[in-house]
């Protein structure tokens, strides 16, 4: 059935292009964890932030230093790194956060530096004109980082439990939003030296993922619930619950134009919806490629991760029956597949061509991801479709095959 597909025989498997392992065992108390919870890349694709367990984060620069690329590999992505030598190339950086670290997240893009000499005359205030990192704490903290220094900038207070996922509004405003076990999303302005702006609580379980959507309209978070919450970020309140999911909702994700939303669950599908209608597009649902050897349990293809590539035409998932998978975005059935051991997040490089995975062990692996160029007729859906709403698009006085297009209901 795999085969089916009638593109499948024109995209390759994922190929391993390097894998990142934690140095030394560190000889902490039985509570720290090794698992990689949270792995991101800077907007401007510069730098890759890896939680790699006990407590350290690694800032490292991209592209990978030659030792980490097998040899007779040359990633394309790599073309830049000639530009920076001679200018003094940025070093790897470790974080130590002193707890164990589940969610992270990078500014959009540095500020101008004009705010920079700004701050060096006022020392009081927090100089975050640059690009940082958030990094969420088990304790319920929430550190903020400058990366060029890898200097603590802001520590922000209020959650009660385990800060689970981070998202910054794309716009550069630097409002942070943080979802925590302790079942709220909090909203911080890191520009008012991290005050805390909102409190979105109606969640009965941990909240485990929170996405801002690319226009800055919208938040979605899911909780260890089957429904997926929907919330403005203009009035910090809730547009809608979004019902499909037949177990616990663990990940979520906008595409670039903000007109889709995808939604991962234990249940082994995941969800693609309309946020502005509620309207369930398509179901993409995680089969085994091999009956399992053993009695094992019925919710092995339990999903934890889903991720929009970043022109908008693909998904990566992981799963836990040790599989990464790559969707087309029209397709029902998964395009590639490439085997990995414990995932638990993925995401993409945003240029494209790779994907980033993060395992139970500590690990980070880097896969190559399908390259395309994406047709005119998508660029002009996701430009026109990245100010307009679905409710908009439907009220143009254009052709019916036209709208539903435009709102990608052409599966």
């Amino acid at each position: 059935s795999v085969a089916s597909s009638p593109r499948r025989t024109t995209v390759e498997e994922p190929l391993l292009l390097a894998e990142l392992k934690p140095g030394r065992p560190h000889q902490f108390d039985w509570k720290s964890s090794c698992e990689t919870w949270s792995v991101a890349f800077s907007p401007d694709g510069s730098w890759f932030a890896w939680s790699q367990g006990h407590c350290i984060v690694k800032l490292i620069p991209w592209p990978l230093e030659e030792q980490f690329i097998p040899k007779g590999f040359e990633a394309k992505s790599r073309s830049s790194k000639n530009d920076t030598k001679g200018r003094g190339s940025p070093k790897e950086k470790t974080l130590d956060c002193g707890q164990i670290v589940w969610g992270l997240a990078f500014s959009p893009w540095p500020s101008p530096p004009s705010r920079k000499l700004w701050a060096r005359h006022h020392p009081q205030v927090p100089d975050i004109s640059c690009l940082i990192l958030a990094t969420g704490l088990n304790d319920g903290q929430i550190k903020i980082w400058e990366v060029q220094t890898g200097l603590l900038l802001l520590n922000l207070s209020g959650h009660q439990d385990v800060v689970r996922d981070l998202s910054f509004t794309p716009s550069g405003s630097l409002i942070l939003v943080s979802a925590s076990r302790d079942k709220t999303l909090r909203i911080w302005d890191l520009n008012k030296h991290g005050k805390q702006i909102q409190v979105l609580s109606g969640h009965l379980q941990w909240v485990y993922c929170c996405s801002v959507s690319p226009d800055c309209s919208m938040l979605c978070s899911a909780a260890g619930e089957k429904s997926v919450f929907l919330w403005s970020m203009r009035s910090y309140t809730l547009i809608r619950k979004l019902e499909g999911h037949q177990s616990s909702v663990v990940s979520c994700d906008f595409s670039p134009d903000s007109a889709l939303l995808v939604t991962a669950s234990y249940d082994t599908n995941v969800i693609m919806w309309d946020p502005y209608t509620g309207e369930r597009l398509r179901f993409l649902h995680h089969t085994q490629l091999d009956p399992p050897m053993d009695d094992s349990d019925v919710h092995i293809s339990s999903l934890r991760s889903v991720c929009f590539s970043p022109e908008g035409l693909y998904l990566a998932t992981v799963a836990d029956d040790r599989l990464l998978r790559i969707w087309a975005l029209e397709l029902k059935t998964p395009i590639a597949f490439a085997p990995m051991t414990n995932g638990l997040c993925c995401t993409f490089f945003p240029h494209g061509g790779v994907i980033a995975t993060g395992t139970r062990d500590g690990h980070v692996q880097f896969w190559t991801a399908p390259r395309v160029l994406s047709s005119l007729k998508h660029l002009c859906r996701k430009a026109l479709r990245s100010f307009l709403t679905t409710y908009q698009v439907l009220a143009l006085p254009i052709p019916k095959k036209m709208k539903e297009f435009l709102t990608y209901r052409t599966f």
